[in-house]
């Protein structure tokens, strides 16, 4: 606390002794005294050992002028200073505390509820000490103002000599009415009194002073200014300037004290602000939870549907089956108990061994299997999360594979030679008494040196359609069906029980039933975008390739450069298809997400908002995702059409899946972007993670699989 000029050293030292004497004494007064106040801040503040009474004094300076003892002595510092003197020396000679007193006495010492410490039996042993010790003095403006000067400028006697001066200033005048005046004023009614008195105002406070002997007849006194009547001395004067410069300083400590108190206030504000920002966080967390709750129950209800409509077991007549499935499943995956124990946020496992950047990667549960492809291998490799190791590989397709779906132990892939395969995952972990061998986990299977074989027999199909079932069974071939139609990449697929949806380089869409391996609908995408259908409120869409480029022939566009600054050429012309019932939602080359009626094969929606190809999307019973080479991710509302939300990003995103709670995307950085969709807060994984751009992406509740252009596949705990 900062004070102005104020008493010399001996005046603090006398104060000092008054203040600190009655220390040792006890007052039977009920109310308590200012002394008494001081007596309980000293015994409540001191804990030292050491008799250090500089240290005391410094504890006391911040106790004693608080607004609270403000509050407290205000009815009881006027009688306490007027008692002071005589009371002082009786009471310590008779009421004087030692050790064998405090022995025998209850450790009370008239301090209220408050019990004894040892730091209050260290301020009686230490009395003596401090009556001899000098108040020491705060640091800065106030340097040279003692201790008690402070507290004296804050108790309510401080204004006793201001009310003096005005009392000293009162002059005697003719009535002037002022109550009357003050009434009036307001307009209300007063009784009529004082009739022979004028009443006169003006800024001077003079009075019309009736005339007298010796005055001129017919003339009036001139009028006399009430402070000429009366007549102050020099002393009174000086002592007056003495007081004024007294009062400024009492206000100077006022102010510091409000401004104390202020920065105390403020520093209690960011507290409880800190508290709301805690509390905030608990209510986002118990939504989390809630929205957790949820998709639980709903898997659990779709779990109970599917043990309800199992399939009977299959037969020897009946070797493979496709497996209920539902990538819009939701709730929590079996995951082992030792799964919480893993730190989130890191990526637990690495898998080292493709050599080119990772294409396409999916995986049937948490710590079952993962089928993954890269850019120069046309063999996908099979994983065993459980172990981290190699089961095998998936031989057939001719080019790079572009996509994988994982559905219990079957699995789709898709590749730039046009093909779509069905695979048996079981078979691939056949020994090598059944037709497996090779080198480093390589896997050979019989149906590759048929290979020739089945390309003629191919041929030979008239709806372009081979079934592999038996041979697979003769051959051991985990192979089942080969699924041929488009004339170029097959870039995006996704099926649920026996329907599949794929879209290509081709700019076409195809719709197979699995069970026959039948060709059932193209939906010509080029159509669509030479027949727009315009989403009401949106712009038609400008397509972002020329005439020439919009045939069949070849697209590609430059990506934006990654994190590392590497690019490359995007040729995927369909970059993400998901249907629901007879719903379906593609994402193109021309930075268009369409939305199809699968029964007529038409576009009946598109949505216009990216300016660049479309590489990945999904969508939910309200919202579709979709991420695009503009560097964005772009939540529509599917009641509406528009727009729901946008996420801007640094580089271009190449995968993205979302449920209630998050959004988990791949946007050319090395580390994972995970949004918040409830406390809409960003965050990166990245510890333990890849060294280069990730690009594919795949998970189930808090299990992640990732790949990236560094060749490696990274096993998360979310």
């Amino acid at each position: 606390m900062s004070f102005t000029q104020g008493a010399s050293k001996d005046g603090r030292k006398n104060d000092a002794r008054a203040t600190l004497e009655p220390i040792t004494t006890s007052t039977s007064s009920s109310t308590p005294s200012r002394l008494e106040l001081v007596q309980n801040a000293i015994f409540s503040r001191f804990s030292h050992r050491k008799h250090d009474s500089t240290k005391i004094f410094e504890d006391l300076a911040p106790v004693i002028m608080t607004p609270r003892m403000i509050n407290s002595t205000a009815n009881a510092s006027l009688r306490q200073r007027q008692s002071l003197g005589t009371a002082h020396k009786s009471s310590l000679s008779k009421s004087k505390l030692d050790f064998s007193t405090l022995g025998r006495a209850p450790l009370r010492l008239g301090l209220g509820s408050r019990r004894i410490t040892s730091g209050d039996l260290q301020i009686v042993e230490a009395t003596d000490e401090l009556l001899e010790s000098e108040i020491p003095e705060p640091d800065g403006v106030a340097s040279d103002v003692s201790l008690l000067r402070g507290f004296n400028a804050t108790i309510p006697s401080s204004e006793q000599s201001r009310t003096r001066r005005r009392q000293m200033r009162n002059v005697d005048t003719p009535r002037l009415g002022l109550k009357k005046l003050g009434m009036n004023a307001r307009g209300l009614l007063t009784e009529d009194e004082d009739h022979d008195h004028q009443s006169v105002t003006s800024e001077d406070d003079v009075v019309v002073v009736a005339s007298g002997a010796g005055t001129l007849k017919g003339k009036r006194r001139g009028r006399e200014s009430l402070s000429a009547a009366k007549t102050l001395g020099k002393d009174e004067l000086t002592r007056q300037t003495k007081e004024i410069m007294r009062d400024k300083e009492n206000i100077h400590v006022r102010r510091s004290l409000i401004h104390n108190e202020i920065a105390e206030i403020s520093q209690k504000i960011a507290t409880l602000d800190g508290i709301r920002v805690k509390l905030e966080q608990d209510l986002l967390k118990l939504h989390e939870d809630d929205l957790e709750l949820d998709d639980e129950l709903e898997g659990v209800k779709e779990r109970m549907e599917f043990e309800q409509s199992q399939r009977p077991q299959k037969t020897a007549s009946q070797p493979f089956h496709l497996p209920h499935t539902s990538r819009r499943r939701r709730g929590p995956a079996f995951l082992p108990s030792e799964h919480d124990e893993l730190p989130p946020g890191v990526a637990f496992m690495s898998l080292d061994g493709h050599a080119t950047p990772i294409t396409a990667l999916d995986f049937s549960e948490p710590y079952g299997t993962l089928v993954s492809a890269s850019q120069d291998d046309s063999q996908p490799r099979v994983w065993d999360l459980f172990s981290g190791t190699e089961i095998g590989r998936l031989r057939g397709h001719s080019g790079t594979v572009k996509c994988v779906q994982v559905e219990d132990t079957v699995c789709l892939t898709g590749g730039s030679d046009g093909n779509v395969r069905l695979w048996d995952l079981k078979r691939v972990d056949a020994d090598q008494a059944d037709g497996w061998g090779g080198d480093e986990g390589e896997l050979v299977t019989l149906g590759d040196v048929a290979e020739e074989d089945e390309t003629a027999e191919s041929q030979q199909e008239s709806n372009g359609i081979r079934n592999g079932e038996e041979p697979a069974t003769e051959r051991n071939d985990c192979c089942q069906r080969v699924l041929e139609g488009h004339t170029k990449a097959v870039t995006a697929l996704y099926f649920e029980d026996d329907c599949l949806v794929t879209g290509a380089s081709d700019k076409t869409l195809r719709q197979w039933d699995l069970t026959t391996g039948q060709c059932v609908m193209t939906m010509d995408i080029l159509w669509a975008i030479s027949h727009p259908q315009k989403t009401p409120g949106m712009a038609l869409p400008n397509n972002l390739f020329s005439g020439a480029a919009a045939s069949v022939g070849t697209f590609a566009v430059p990506t934006p450069p990654y994190a590392d600054g590497s690019w490359e050429m995007y040729e995927d012309f369909v970059g993400g298809v998901q249907f629901w019932g007879y719903g379906l939602v593609s994402g193109s080359g021309d930075g268009a997400v369409r939305m199809w009626d699968m029964r007529t094969g038409q576009a009946h929606r598109t949505l216009i908002g990216h300016n660049a190809p479309v590489t990945c999307l999904q969508f939910d019973e309200i919202h579709i995702a979709s991420g695009s080479l503009d560097k964005t991710i772009r939540i529509w509302d599917l009641r509406t059409g528009g727009i729901f939300e946008t996420l801007k990003y640094d580089h271009p995103v190449t995968a993205l899946q979302f449920d209630t709670r998050k959004i988990v995307a791949a946007t050319g950085e090395n580390g994972i972007k995970i949004y918040n969709r409830t406390s809409m807060q960003h965050s990166t994984l990245q510890t333990n993670g890849h060294m280069q751009p990730a690009e594919r992406l795949r998970y189930m509740d808090r299990y992640l699989v990732t790949g990236g252009r560094d060749s490696a596949v990274k096993i998360w705990s979310l």
